[in-house]
């Protein structure tokens, strides 16, 4: 089984940029995408279906902002559509394909670099997240989450983690959150798992400032994190990066697991 994760920043920008003609090359059975930036009604058929792969989305109230899908080859039992938590359902940050045995969510993080406000809210996202987050791995299925967490973890996570100890995205609030789903919870970072020495090559965003895409100067903000039993059935991972679709490079985990 292999599943892609894809942060868009804007479906209708990846699209121009070549997202629905790479993504039959890749043959994948489900593709979690983050930032939509688009509403059911600004989406192509193309959008929708793409190789056999049929989408729901989960979108924001406000236009061009947020949102989150999920493609499946194999139909799901059901689709559910965010937290219910208003707050950050009105941003289309979750949206989970249930199999029963099975579940694959595509999750969007908040951001808050933008401003105070932001990191506030972004605190608040993970303050409530944490119990669901725990309800999921207690609930016997076997679950891989995928998505732009805007976490790196660790400071192998990103090229310049001295300069940026301050700044939303790798503080230790943050990253203790994060510790704490995998040493408290076990959940699993499954790229971590495969490749635990791997620096430059994981990276999946690269700010659009100055030359960080050329030099390298990247985050690993995007990560498929699973259940053990799940995890420990992935065979490779690997970042997309021939071509860009957006700031961030897709992540692709393959399984030996049948859908």
């Amino acid at each position: 089984m292999r599943i892609i994760s894809a942060n868009l920043n804007g479906i209708r920008s990846a699209a121009t940029k070549g997202f629905f003609d790479w993504l039959p090359t890749q043959h994948a059975d489900v593709v979690c995408v983050q930032e939509l930036k688009a509403q059911a009604a600004d989406l192509r058929p193309e959008f929708v279906a793409c190789d056999g792969l049929s989408g729901a989305f989960h979108y924001a109230e406000k236009k061009g902002y947020s949102g989150v899908g999920v493609y499946t080859r194999h139909a799901p039992q059901r689709i559910i559509e965010g937290l219910g938590i208003p707050e950050f359902d009105a941003e289309g940050r979750y949206i989970e394909a249930d199999y029963g045995h099975l579940a694959v969510i595509s999750l969007y993080q908040p951001s808050g670099s933008s401003s105070d406000e932001r990191q506030q809210a972004k605190f608040r996202f993970l303050d409530v997240f944490f119990p669901r987050l725990q309800a999921l791995i207690q609930s016997g299925r076997e679950i891989v989450i995928c998505g732009d967490w805007n976490i790196a973890h660790k400071e192998i996570d990103l090229k310049n983690w001295k300069s940026n100890q301050k700044n939303s995205g790798f503080l230790p609030e943050e990253r203790a959150w994060m510790t704490r789903l995998f040493d408290e919870l076990g959940w699993v970072d499954v790229y971590r798992s495969l490749y635990p020495e791997h620096t430059g090559e994981a990276y999946t965003w690269w700010s659009n400032r100055g030359q960080a895409w050329a030099k390298n100067v990247g985050w690993r903000i995007d990560y498929q994190i699973a259940t053990p039993g799940i995890a420990a059935k992935a065979k490779s991972a690997s970042v997309y990066k021939d071509q860009r679709f957006s700031d961030h490079a897709p992540l692709i985990v393959d399984y030996d697991y049948a859908p």
